[in-house]
């Protein structure tokens, strides 16, 4: 009975967003609860959270400066998300939150996000203020390796959460996503939707 009740609301959720044209490509979040947690110096030294940036988008990538391929591909893709949304990207923030603040200092942290964009800010904490915050964005993050040594990598959820500019979580883009699905999606969310 409930399998098929569910069932029933998610086949009239669809319907429902369709009818309002409001389809994403990426995976809509709305309603979740991300981000009331999230208070954390930036690469600057500064506290912020996603209040900060009301008015603006605001994506969030969790990830660390030693990723070998999932941080740099996505940095990647989220400075072409920039470059394809011309005069809008003063209106988008992208920040990356390191799972990995022992080895990520604020000066690597704001030398690895400043090669992708200027504009990127690296996010950093205790590794508790890091636990916390992960926690409430469901991400799974692990070292594996040589720990005592800081020869390690860390295994992380990999995956951006889009913000509107109203500060809401909407729209979660998974690994691999590209640039022109997630430029589409933010122009949605800037123009309203």
């Amino acid at each position: 009975m409930r399998c098929w009740l569910n069932r029933v609301l998610l086949i009239v959720t669809v319907l429902g967003l369709v009818a309002c044209g409001q389809q994403f490509n990426t995976t809509d979040v709305t309603g979740a609860g991300y981000g009331p947690s999230l208070h954390l110096h930036d690469h600057n030294g500064q506290m912020r959270s996603l209040a900060d940036f009301k008015g603006k988008a605001v994506v969030i990538f969790f990830g660390y400066t030693n990723c070998p391929d999932v941080c740099p591909t996505s940095l990647a893709m989220l400075m072409q998300v920039m470059q394809q949304l011309g005069p809008d990207a003063s209106r988008v923030q992208v920040l990356f939150v390191t799972v990995d603040p022992n080895r990520d200092t604020p000066e690597r942290l704001k030398q690895y996000v400043g090669a992708f964009n200027p504009a990127f800010l690296g996010l950093t904490g205790s590794e508790a203020e890091i636990a916390t915050v992960a926690h409430e964005f469901k991400v799974i993050y692990e070292k594996h390796g040589d720990i005592a040594s800081g020869r390690y990598s860390v295994d992380h959820t990999a995956g951006c959460f889009i913000f509107d500019p109203q500060g809401r979580a909407r729209l979660f883009a998974r690994h691999g996503e590209t640039a022109e699905r997630i430029t589409a999606d933010l122009k949605r969310l800037l123009a309203g939707a």
